[in-house]
């Protein structure tokens, strides 16, 4: 009877609980961003793409990109601005992942009617690449070959294709032989990033279900929970992204597995 009559005097308030969640998530990334998701250098991406050779023969690749639509209840005065194509409201995660399905960086809080495309035109990583902040390694040979091809991150049609970023060919392109298994080998590799989001989501429940708070305290549990796990898009592709995108099509035809 002491016992309950203490937990009870302790009871604290639904508003007070709230605060408390938000504050410790935000002290946790804050205190262990740099430990467990420090800025990737040349030599983590190096790493990176040794493993996703050796383990998805995939060369010269340095982290798979997606986006996740984090479900959450209508925010106040939203419109829809947060109504995705799914049907339902939400805030994306978006984020690269390494070749054994932990994060290597995330941007989190963009509006749920985004595509993955526009999402990443307005990312952190996506301005640190384009304007050379965020250094990938020089480009390399791929093996078995001659032909000096840079470092690259992959991700699904839904992505434009860059010098430092390969997609899909379109499907109406994708009944080419050649073109077909280079999808093949992207995807295949690609799934990395959609392996980690099922992994973040079966370890963290509340992912499974709409998250009741703010969208600005939605950013911050969402920053903590893949921490634990390790504009309009211009889609038009240059010259050199279809020619070094080519590169890997010719490279995988000599390497089939």
């Amino acid at each position: 009877m002491a016992f309950r009559q203490l937990a009870f005097s302790f009871r604290i308030s639904k508003s007070a609980v709230t605060i408390i969640v938000i504050e410790i998530c935000k002290a946790i990334w804050i205190t262990l961003k740099s430990k467990h998701m420090p800025t990737p250098n040349t030599n983590l991406f190096k790493k990176t793409a040794i493993e996703f050779y050796e383990k998805w023969d995939f060369p010269n690749c340095v982290g798979s990109i997606d986006g996740k639509h984090i479900r959450m209840r209508c925010p106040k005065n939203s419109g829809s601005m947060y109504f995705n194509y799914k049907q339902y409201f939400s805030i994306v995660l978006m984020a690269i992942a390494d070749a054994n399905y932990r994060f290597l960086m995330i941007d989190v809080g963009a509006y749920g009617k985004d595509s993955d495309g526009s999402v990443m035109s307005n990312s952190n990583f996506y301005r640190r690449i384009e304007n050379g902040s965020l250094k990938l390694p020089n480009e390399t040979k791929l093996p078995n070959s001659n032909i000096l091809t840079p470092f690259v991150f992959i991700a699904d049609e839904a992505f434009p294709l860059r010098n430092y970023l390969m997609r899909p060919f379109p499907r109406r392109q994708s009944q080419e032989n050649e073109k077909a298994y280079y999808n093949h080998r992207l995807s295949r590799a690609r799934m990395t990033i959609e392996c980690a989001f099922g992994i973040m989501s079966s370890k963290f429940r509340i992912l499974l279900k709409a998250i009741e708070t703010t969208e600005k305290n939605a950013d911050h549990i969402n920053q903590m929970i893949a921490l634990n796990q390790g504009g309009r898009a211009n889609n038009n592709a240059s010259r050199t992204a279809i020619n070094i995108r080519n590169n890997f099509v010719n490279f995988f035809m000599e390497n089939k597995i």
